[in-house]
């Protein structure tokens, strides 16, 4: 019993987290305002970015539970890997977890990603979004869009990396939106 506790929390980290109760957003709602610290692979930004900075522009903001782990590298190379795609759609990828800058910078640097890793260390943002996971300690991996007006034009509270159909599905839409 003391190792399955451990493994189950490895599995979980790896392939999803079970979904989060409580109040959740649906498209149409406004985005509540952040205010986050973030690092890309070439530096590390305390000042941060808040949602005022990107009014008038269509983003991603994607949750994912930690650095490191092997399921949120797959995640977030896929968005690297789609990053010029994704750009000429007119969307910015913007991903968030509990992690400090500082893993975020190492964690970018190692991999190449070309976005902005934000920090919500206090996990106070991700409360308030409805995919911080007490239980656990992170966040529920899930994927939004935020249209030019502020408001979610998209949610997908249980985005997986099992395999790219959540992918494929949010790609899908992007190509539909002006």
């Amino acid at each position: 019993m003391k190792t399955a506790l451990p493994l189950l929390m490895l599995a979980l980290l790896f392939t999803g987290l079970p979904a989060q109760a409580g109040e959740l957003f649906e498209v149409g709602d406004k985005i509540p305002e952040f205010d986050l610290p973030y690092a890309t692979r070439d530096t590390i930004n305390m000042t941060g970015i808040k949602t005022e900075d990107l009014k008038g522009e269509r983003y991603i903001l994607a949750f994912y539970p930690a650095d490191w782990s092997p399921g949120c590298t797959k995640e977030l190379c896929a968005f690297r890997d789609a990053h010029t795609d994704l750009s000429g759609l007119g969307v910015e990828f913007l991903a968030v977890s509990g992690d400090y800058v500082f893993s975020h910078h190492a964690w970018a640097k190692h991999h190449n990603l070309n976005f902005k890793l934000l920090a919500d260390h206090t996990r106070k943002y991700g409360k308030q979004m409805g995919v911080y996971l007490e239980e656990y300690g992170v966040m529920q991996r899930s994927v939004f869009v935020v249209g030019p007006d502020e408001t979610f034009e998209y949610i997908d509270y249980d985005y997986s990396v099992a395999d790219d159909t959540d992918f494929n599905a949010l790609h899908d839409f992007l190509k539909t939106v002006d």
